[in-house]
């Protein structure tokens, strides 16, 4: 229900494209042309062109319509007058003229009507402005099995989520002064033959503006501008890639900044630029009716899908700092980093060498500022927050789905058609002739089996060519903290007491994962540019028939691939750097040159919290910079060459064509952003409770930005249906599963959790330990295990330093029998106690958290039951008064017969009877 609203319904209930029709891309084209020509006449293609003529501006800078003030702009074609360029290849630019020509004339053959305008700013640019008929207008919206209002909606849809309290949330509402609710209407398919049905009032506004262009796109879309060895070409977007048209797009109704002086204008993008773009409006809802209304449903669910992920995020960022207030606070209690920093313990416990060489033997103690810090993230807040975050992804995205349900039938989308058409990309290549195995009969499709399997093949090879790529970069960095971990550990320490300011501060460790880190994010961003282009490459190439099916297509290769480029190094750190690097006497080579990297005798979690950071954040400002600052810069560039006082005097669609194109695929840039910080705030949470509120503050600040580049910065869209968020919600479902063991292997591997309870419940007592009670005392100790200097190989031997002949042993983490034992550097009993544990707290985790997440999927409805009853109600209802219509005309028209009869009877006996 809307206020004008446009949908589709089911194939079942189509009635121009039926089931057969959609099995060929041909026969729809041709169906559409032959009820185009019965309504309007015939489609040419001839030199005899009928093409608009000019007319001079009326100086109306702000109007939305042709210069006779009645007829409105529903779209607007630009291209360059080839006979004014300075460089005039005479038989290319006569190619182009001729195909534009002929696309003009079919577009005004097909009902539309054209208006040319010149440029003031400059004459070489000619503006084609559109007009859709009443009569055009009637026949697609049928075509298009739009629906449009039959009478205004009596029940009551929207109630107060606050009941009594609603006053404590009037100052984050929108301004309903300002703002004005609209009017809600029971809606049907639109048919010509049953127009007194609807709810027509007014001819100029029973059209809303975003139904009007997108009727017009639809047409742009499907006329013909050239016929070729029996293939048709035709399509606007063909037409402006191949630079016949410089750009095709609708009209914004108004200047953001200042309200149009016409009369008529709705000043919608002024008041969503107040209400919803600017900054002062940052802690408002946003006012997703009118963005619906001026932007189509697709822009719209997306808004509100982000709006929601917001709000739930609110709940994860206070548990998150919570949780990392309560590490924070407890820091200083922590036994074991206290034995750390203290000189007689960790200043006392010489460490082997983490590398061949170079690399010297180093005192415990100087790790002591990176244990305290890791103190804040590996707590017992930990455990807490990844079981918390488990839960709480289910109940976003279950709680989603319902708000999903809700605008589908509040935007009138319930029953939006499955079965979509032919992309014209898709129509246009269609030359082999098959036998459709369901109807037997003859069908166009642009390539054979075999050539589709082929097709397929290189783009699966494609893909997976940029996925090793991606790999191979991982290693590559792997190699660089091998090799400069060398470099920094012979350079930082300068003394082992742990007092050296650098030393305290940029350990070995520390400074090899910030910088590579850095470097990390850096080939990150430069792959992630050039694979997008690949992408949409290889997406073409694999010629998908719908718009639905290529943009599913692009999704999952973009997805996979930067959930492999972003995500490879964080996994990398978490479940494999110091996990197979063997000890002291027989350390483990990658490629058989670079030993093995190791982890502080913390564990590697804070260095994953390093990671996690330096991308998160970089990300978010990298895209900021893309989004705000490119887009600013080119608009200013291209005010700066227009001349001064140009914007005051310059019409509506020539101010718009100097904004930025938004692109087909703009909005699923927005979706993959937010689904990647998705990942990041679920996958990897356990390592960073922060995460959340970062993701908070960026998704506030995300929103009111998308919103001011869409107001201010960029050129209308053309508005599209959409019924949810489309692959995204399945991925998210994927991501959210994949979290709960990424989460709980975090805790069991990366963290040092497991080792540190199962020490103080086992072996900090008899007949392990030497503790009359339970104890973290002793704990690094009893992690370090010992090795003996002689025994190093001459490979593995590190630099000898002062002091060093006092000693016979070093220290390395792991748990292993010291030197002399029977089994000595043979694992010991204490590391198959954790073993154990680490598998058994990983199972029962998962087995828990997934208990909980089937249970309240289970629980929590899709579509909550005052909306179902909602839908069927509103079904009800418009079946019924279509049904007493047609009962009524139908009364009327037997009446009329009766009456017909009776004259009949009564004048053929009345002679006989006199």
């Amino acid at each position: 229900m809307l206020p004008h609203p446009s949908g589709d319904v089911p194939a079942s209930r189509r009635p121009f494209l039926t089931p057969h029709t959609l099995h060929s891309s041909s026969r729809v084209l041709e169906n559409l042309e032959q009820t185009v020509v019965s309504s309007f006449g015939t489609l040419e293609s001839q030199p005899d062109f009928q093409t608009p003529e000019f007319e001079e501006f009326n100086g109306k800078p702000d109007s939305l319509f042709f210069n006779d003030g009645q007829r409105r702009i529903d779209f607007v074609l630009v291209y360059e007058d080839e006979s004014r360029k300075e460089t005039n290849k005479k038989g290319s630019n006569e190619k182009q003229r001729r195909k534009r020509r002929a696309y003009e004339s079919n577009l005004i053959c097909g009902g539309l009507q054209l208006e040319a305008t010149r440029s003031i700013l400059d004459d070489k640019l000619v503006f084609v402005k559109v007009h859709a008929p009443w009569e055009v207008l009637c026949t697609y919206a049928e075509i298009m099995h739009i629906k449009l209002p039959l009478k205004p909606n009596d029940l009551k849809t929207r109630t107060s989520a606050f009941g009594n309290f609603s006053w404590f949330t009037k100052v984050l509402q929108v301004d309903e002064s300002i703002i004005k609710p609209e009017q809600e209407f029971f809606t049907a398919p639109f048919e010509k033959n049953r127009m007194n049905d609807f709810y027509i009032q007014d001819r100029d506004t029973f059209f809303n503006p975003a139904t009007r262009s997108r009727i017009v796109y639809f047409i742009l879309c499907r006329i013909k501008y050239q016929v070729r060895d029996n293939v048709k070409k035709f399509g606007i977007n063909k037409l402006v890639s191949s630079g016949i048209y410089k750009a095709a797009f609708p009209l914004h109704d108004c200047n953001f900044s200042h309200k149009s002086e016409d009369l008529s204008c709705p000043n919608e993008r002024y008041l969503l630029y107040r209400e919803w773009a600017h900054p002062r409006s940052i802690y408002k809802k946003q006012p997703l009716d009118l963005i619906r209304k001026y932007y189509g449903e697709k822009i719209g669910i997306y808004f509100a899908w982000l709006g929601y992920y917001t709000q739930m995020l609110l709940l994860a960022a206070v548990v998150g700092v919570a949780c990392f207030l309560y590490g924070y606070v407890n820091q200083n209690n922590c036994t074991w980093s206290k034995e750390v920093c203290h000189p007689d313990i960790g200043g006392k416990i010489i460490m082997c060498p983490q590398c061949d060489r170079l690399c010297p033997f180093w005192k415990l103690n100087i790790t002591c500022e990176s244990s305290k810090k890791l103190c804040i993230f590996d707590s017992f807040g930990t455990l807490v927050f990844a079981v918390f975050m488990g839960v709480w992804v289910t109940l976003f995205l279950e709680f989603w789905k319902r708000r999903q349900a809700e605008l589908e039938y509040e935007w009138d989308t319930v029953e939006l058609q499955q079965e979509e058409q032919a992309r014209p990309e898709y129509e246009a290549r269609c030359t082999h002739v098959v036998i459709n195995e369901i109807t037997q009969e003859e069908e166009r499709v642009p390539f054979t089996t075999w050539g589709k399997c082929i097709r397929i093949t290189l783009c699966a090879s494609a893909v997976l060519f940029w996925i090793l790529l991606i790999i191979a970069s991982v290693i590559g960095i792997i190699v660089y903290r091998l090799s400069v971990f060398i470099v920094f550990s012979a350079k930082l320490p300068k003394n082992f007491n742990g007092t050296d300011p650098i030393q305290k501060y940029l350990t070995p460790q520390t400074a090899t994962s910030i910088t590579a880190s850095l470097i990390s994010f850096i080939i990150i961003m430069i792959l992630n540019t050039i694979y997008e282009k690949v992408a949409i490459m290889i997406t073409n190439f694999e010629l998908p028939r719908t718009q639905t099916d290529y943009e599913n297509s692009l999704t999952m290769k973009m997805f996979l691939f930067q959930f492999v480029n972003y995500y490879s190094s964080c996994f990398y750190i978490a479940f494999f750097k110091g996990k197979f690097v063997g000890y002291p006497g027989d350390p483990v080579y990658w490629l058989g040159k670079y030993r093995n990297e190791e982890c502080d005798p913390g564990g590697c979690l804070l260095e994953l919290t390093t990671q996690l950071t330096i991308i998160m954040g970089g990300k978010a400002i990298w895209n900021n910079i893309q989004e705000v600052l490119l887009p600013w810069v080119k608009n200013l560039i291209g005010r700066c060459r227009t001349v001064s006082r140009a914007e005051k005097i310059a019409p509506r669609w020539e101010q718009d064509y100097h904004l930025q194109p938004m692109g087909k695929l703009g909005l699923f840039y927005e979706y993959l952003e937010m689904i990647i910080q998705f990942g990041f705030v679920t996958l990897f949470v356990a390592s960073f409770p922060l995460a959340p509120l970062l993701a908070l503050v960026n998704n506030i600040l995300e929103i009111r930005v998308d919103a001011w580049k869409m107001t201010t910065q960029y050129r209308r869209m053309v508005p599209e249906k959409a019924q949810d968020i489309g692959a995204w919600q399945p991925i998210m479902q994927g991501i959210a599963i994949l979290a709960v063991v990424t989460n709980a292997m975090i805790i069991a591997f990366t963290s040092d959790m497991i080792p540190r309870l199962v020490y103080y419940w086992s072996f900090s007592v008899p007949p392990y330990g030497d503790h009359t009670h339970y104890t973290m005392e002793g704990y690094i100790n009893n992690t370090l295990s010992y090795f003996n200097i002689a025994d190093f190989k001459n490979r593995s031997k590190g630099n000898p330093y002062s002091g060093l002949e006092k000693h016979t042993t070093c220290r390395y983490r792991d748990f292993r029998y010291p030197p002399g034992h029977p089994q000595e550097y043979k694992h010991n009993i204490y590391y198959w106690h954790v073993i154990a544990a680490k598998l058994a707290f990983i199972i029962v985790m998962e087995h828990i958290i997934y208990s909980v997440k089937f249970f309240i999927s289970y629980a929590i409805p899709d579509v909550s039951k005052s909306t179902k009853s909602k839908i069927k109600r509103e079904k009800y209802l418009t079946q019924k008064l279509l049904h007493e219509n047609h009962l009524k005309d139908v009364t009327k028209n037997m009446g009329v017969i009766a009456e017909r009869m009776v004259e009949v009877v009564d004048n053929n006996l009345r002679p006989k009877l006199e």
